[in-house]
């Protein structure tokens, strides 16, 4: 599940939003927000697999570990640059 909701932020930040966006005519702060949104709710559920995965101590708990590690700090990145946008938006 976790996975499914990173990969769900992706898919709306580069394929649906660039393009949608502009064509409804929302605010420019509207990505960058949302994305923040998102990204802590995948961070979370990331979290919330990672102790699960421990808590069961499932064979496969320290690859699965080290995944979900890669994304949390792809998504931190990710929250980052909302934040930098935000803070300092594209003419």
């Amino acid at each position: 599940m976790s996975m499914l909701i990173s990969g769900i932020r992706c898919v709306l930040f580069y394929v649906v939003l660039p393009f949608v966006t502009p064509l409804l005519g929302l605010a420019p702060g509207v990505g960058p927000t949302l994305g923040i949104s998102i990204g802590a709710v995948a961070i979370t559920a990331n979290v919330v697999s990672m102790r699960r995965f421990w808590r069961v101590r499932h064979r496969w708990r320290r690859p699965i570990t080290v995944l979900h590690v890669a994304v949390i700090i792809f998504l931190l990145v990710l929250i980052g640059l909302d934040i930098a946008q935000l803070v300092v938006p594209a003419s």
